[in-house]
């Protein structure tokens, strides 16, 4: 009790509100109030954190590696273990731990905002992506670390689904653009956890001053997604849900345009200045290969999975449901209606753009 009334005496000496302007992008100060909590949880303030290679917790490629390591470990073995147990439901869970992430996923986000917003406009986005006082501020370099821890509670996601026996692999099913979805499903979402971990890993040592766009832009969809996930998991169905895919892939867009901007110049000043460049671009070069390397396998397993699930959905289920007699084609449309539907043959004249289909029941 002693503590909690600490806290909130604490939070309320820290609310400082202004009129919203460019130093104050809520009105609000919000780095105070983060700096009490922190405090209150680690016993120093924000403002005191450096990271550490070897000291701070998860600061080496060993503890990032075996962390990622034990993760694949866990999901596999726990699939085969879980064939000889039921199913655990953990709704109330799940929805807390999808509730959770929205919110620090927001938190973070805003905090970004507030540190980066003065930045940006007073000294341009060049200065902010390739200028260690503009991308890579003490303040700015907790929050990278705090991202970072982030993707470690995100490797749960897969946990649940392990423990409730949803599919992380094919499901049985004869349509070929059916499977290659599925493989694709399944193949991001155990890689995309285990990469973005190491990612964050190696721009983290990196001091890579461009780390705040993909982190932003991710902290963003991260904020659509794992409230999607939450509404999901309480039963309310959400008619946005491929839009979550469509922002994911605008997102990889505009963060490989800034990584490899920032690449090319960093690169063509460093070892080829006769080249046209911006100038000097801060980082180190491991972690812009791997930056590169795994934003572009992003975009191009997300850009699959969104052809293979969301471009195919719509025919599949119109064969679906004729194949299985929900649904019957009018009889005034020619047989080739009927084929392009079944997916048979091709309609001629353009009229299974001017198809239409009715219920038995009307």
């Amino acid at each position: 009790m002693e503590a909690f009334t600490s806290l909130a005496t604490d939070l309320v000496k820290s609310i400082d509100v202004q009129i919203p302007s460019i130093s104050r992008p809520f009105g609000v100060h919000l780095w105070p109030i983060f700096d009490v909590f922190y405090k209150h949880v680690t016993g120093q303030s924000a403002t005191d954190f450096n990271f550490v290679y070897g000291e701070t917790p998860l600061g080496t490629l060993r503890s990032a590696g075996s962390m990622i390591v034990a993760y694949y470990a866990i999901i596999f073995g726990g699939r085969a273990i879980m064939t000889n147990y039921p199913a655990f439901k953990l709704q109330r869970l799940f929805q807390f731990h999808n509730l959770m992430l929205t919110l620090i996923s927001g938190a973070l986000l805003a905090l970004f905002i507030e540190e980066l917003v003065p930045t940006v406009w007073n000294h341009g986005v060049f200065y902010g992506i390739c200028s260690h006082e503009g991308g890579w501020t003490k303040p700015l370099v907790i929050l990278y670390y705090l991202n970072y821890l982030t993707k470690f509670v995100e490797l749960l996601d897969t946990v649940f689904l392990v423990v409730k026996k949803k599919p992380l692999s094919i499901t049985p099913c004869s349509h070929p653009f059916q499977r290659r979805a599925d493989w694709i499903a399944a193949f991001l979402h155990c890689y995309h956890h285990g990469a973005t971990a190491l990612l964050c890993y190696t721009q983290l040592i990196g001091n890579t001053a461009v780390s705040w766009v993909p982190i932003t832009l991710n902290l963003m969809v991260h904020v659509v997604m794992y409230w999607y996930y939450f509404q999901s998991a309480r039963g309310v169905r959400v008619w946005w849900k491929q839009w979550i895919t469509r922002l994911q892939i605008t997102q990889f867009v505009i963060d490989l345009g800034f990584v490899y901007f920032a690449s090319y110049t960093y690169f063509t000043s460093t070892y080829w200045p006769w080249v046209p460049n911006a100038g000097k671009c801060a980082g180190e070069e491991f972690a812009a290969f791997s930056g590169c390397g795994i934003l572009s396998s992003y975009l191009v397993l997300f850009i699959s999975f969104y052809l293979a699930t969301y471009r195919r959905s719509g025919k599949r289920a119109a064969k679906k449901a004729v194949q299985n007699g929900d649904i019957t084609v009018d009889p005034k449309f020619s047989q080739d209606v009927v084929n392009s539907v079944n997916g048979n043959g091709k309609a001629i004249n353009g009229s299974a753009k001017n198809s239409a289909v009715r219920s038995r029941r009307a």
